[in-house]
């Protein structure tokens, strides 16, 4: 891990108590989290991409993204019918493992680095079955993956008919630029993907449904504030720049 993504994440975890938090930040717009019921102004972040404002929740951490993939996740768990079955979380988050857990007749995690996992695997070379699972979740990996569409189709193999499959990934770029070489200025990402990027899940899978921030109340603060516009930096070279403050972030939902 580079220096400065070390600093970033050193940062960002450092939270103070929430009714300090609240005092020094009474200023700023309330929202709600939906991950951890907090009320109250979210706190600002930054990493590689830049400064984004009112981006993480104070109590749980839960960022932009983690509070669209729970409201959406949500819709798709009171589903009876989805959660009486297995599921594999690939890179699990922490707010999640518990969430998931209790809503599946069988839960299990995988990563290719992560210790505390149930399978220590490759998404793209999976050991598993055909059809050995009924729901695959995995966020922010895709980005990470060269032969992305070999991790699409291992992950179309193993969803039983009728499965689904959540892989949302950061859409930070008009249309999607792939790099010559992973960057690890940005956590060793080899893409900055764009909404075209979901017209690969497409090619896979039966039905794609693409959830989007603005499709959900606005106290839960699921966009991105972010001034893409100073975009290509000396930390994202390749990165396109962007007009608007404000950006929508996506949950694409795969129908085998």
């Amino acid at each position: 891990m580079k220096g400065a993504q070390l600093l970033y994440r050193v940062k960002n975890r450092v939270r103070l108590p929430l009714h300090f938090f609240k005092i020094l930040n009474h200023n700023k717009q309330k929202f709600e989290c939906p991950v951890c019921g907090y009320e109250g102004p979210f706190a600002d972040f930054r990493n590689f991409g830049g400064f984004r404002a009112h981006a993480q929740c104070p109590k749980c951490g839960a960022l932009e993204r983690h509070r669209l993939q729970f409201v959406v996740m949500k819709d798709l768990l009171n589903d009876t019918t989805v959660v009486q079955k297995k599921m594999l979380h690939f890179a699990p988050e922490a707010f999640f493992r518990p969430l998931f857990a209790a809503k599946f007749l069988k839960y299990e995690t995988a990563d290719l680095s992560m210790k505390d996992v149930s399978h220590c695997v490759n998404i793209c070379e999976l050991p598993f079955p055909d059809g050995s699972y009924d729901f695959v979740f995995a966020s922010h990996v895709l980005e990470h993956i060269k032969e992305d569409t070999k991790a699409i189709e291992e992950v179309r193999r193993i969803l039983a008919p009728g499965g689904i499959a959540v892989m949302p990934v950061p859409v930070v770029s008009e249309r999607t630029v792939e790099y010559p070489e992973p960057n690890p200025n940005e956590a060793g990402h080899v893409r900055a993907p764009g909404v075209d990027y979901f017209e690969r899940y497409r090619k896979a899978f039966r039905k794609v449904i693409v959830h989007t921030s603005g499709e959900f109340p606005e106290k839960y603060q699921l966009f991105v504030y972010e001034d893409r516009t100073r975009w290509p930096t000396k930390e994202c070279p390749l990165r396109s720049p962007t007009a608007g403050a404000r950006h929508a972030d996506f949950v694409p939902v795969c129908y085998a």
